[in-house]
């Protein structure tokens, strides 16, 4: 695995500019962009894209994605209001549980392009201040879907019990409450039931069954929607990266899939947050130490999963690259785990990973550090200082 060129570089000016071990972040938001564009080109064409704001909400990534896509989802109050200020004038969606009444204020003050509704409590929350208010808000409903096939994902959301959407069976009295409810407009449904699908075929097969279920709900019900939000999944092999979900061969099938279901005149929504910003992240840190202990080696260094938790939270031995520093090597083709700075034996980002060489102050570079990293981090445990930051835009 290499880097390219322009993140090496900015590395390694950032290493000379450093008195002290260095740790930080980076993000090309050149390949950003240029990431986002393709996913839009192959995107057939009633398809929307949002972006998840909860997989990486920095400001200079929403400020990259804004002209790229057609609105950004929040799960959040907090993230509502950061996205109304980074991106004004762009649609905003509202998702999550446990939606607070002053969350929906904010929302409705902000007249954001959709709620999705997650439970009856929330619709009834969301009718009674619409009305108050005399405002016209639109409406998303979340089922959480009865599947005939169970989804194989290492994050499945629904088709089983989850404290996410509304079950099949509350939908009548969800509509019932809808057509007593002038102020709420129904635009839709949203079925979003995993995350991590790195199938094609399998991801196809599910939103074939979505525009199915959704096809027939309209027809049961006598509903006429003009969008179905099929939400993302979309899923990024940290273990073998060149085997990612691969987005062009599935918006292939997705068009001929639209066709042949008679999707052609609903609006297809995408809310995706891992696939489109992982890959413009970087995670450096600076091996503080080597040390040897009970028959295995450890590299120590200047940071770890209070800034970067991504591999901590999946599980997983993260990918990284070795930038040698001057430092004659002190592992040769060793396995070593990879570990920082906190007083937790699972403070480790990579186990047993077989290195050429590797010497202290020579730099660990985490690739796939763009999404679900420094912003889902226990970043104030013992209070070490924070990463830099670093955006690259050329």
């Amino acid at each position: 695995m290499s880097l390219p060129t322009r993140v090496t570089q900015a590395i390694g000016q950032l290493r000379e500019q450093q008195q002290t071990p260095l740790c930080a972040y980076v993000y090309d938001l050149v390949a950003l962009e240029q990431h986002v564009r393709n996913m839009r080109e192959t995107l057939p064409a009633n398809c929307e894209l949002f972006y998840a704001a909860k997989a990486n909400p920095e400001a200079p990534i929403l400020r990259t994605l804004a002209p790229l896509v057609d609105g950004f989802e929040a799960a959040s109050g907090g993230e509502l209001r950061w996205l109304y200020e980074q991106c004004p004038g762009h649609l905003l969606i509202f998702g999550g549980p446990g939606k607070l009444d002053s969350e929906l204020e904010i929302a409705m003050d902000y007249r954001i392009s959709a709620f999705h509704v997650e439970s009856l409590t929330e619709l009834r929350s969301l009718a009674r201040i619409a009305a108050r208010r005399r405002q016209r808000t639109p409406v998303l409903l979340r089922l959480n879907l009865k599947l005939a096939e169970a989804p194989d994902s290492r994050l499945v959301m629904g088709g089983k019990p989850t404290p996410f959407g509304l079950d099949e069976d509350a939908l009548d009295e969800a509509l019932k409450l809808l057509r007593d409810e002038p102020w709420l407009e129904l635009q839709g449904l949203h079925f979003h039931v995993l995350s991590h699908q790195l199938d094609v075929g399998a991801h196809l097969r599910l939103i074939r069954s979505y525009c199915r279920t959704f096809s027939q709900l309209c027809a049961e019900h006598g509903l006429q929607l003009p969008l179905l939000n099929v939400g993302g999944g979309m899923g990024i092999n940290y273990q073998d990266p060149q085997n990612s979900f691969d987005w062009t061969t599935f918006c292939q099938g997705l068009k001929a899939l639209i066709a042949e279901e008679g999707m052609g005149d609903t609006r297809i929504r995408f809310e995706i947050g891992r696939f489109i910003s992982a890959a413009c992240g970087y995670y450096v840190m600076q091996v503080l130490d080597i040390k040897r202990s009970h028959g295995q080696y450890f590299a120590i260094g200047r940071g770890s999963t209070h800034h970067f938790r991504t591999p901590a939270a999946q599980g997983h031995d993260h990918p990284f690259v070795v930038i040698r520093g001057q430092q004659p090597a002190q592992l040769q083709n060793q396995q070593v785990t990879l570990v920082g700075q906190l007083c937790t034996p699972k403070d480790v980002l990579a186990s047993q990973q077989t290195v050429t060489a590797l010497a202290i102050d020579d730099l660990l570079v985490f690739t796939l550090a763009g999404a679900y990293a420094w912003n889902i981090s226990h970043r104030d445990f013992l209070m070490h200082e924070p990463p830099q930051m670093l955006f690259l835009t050329t």
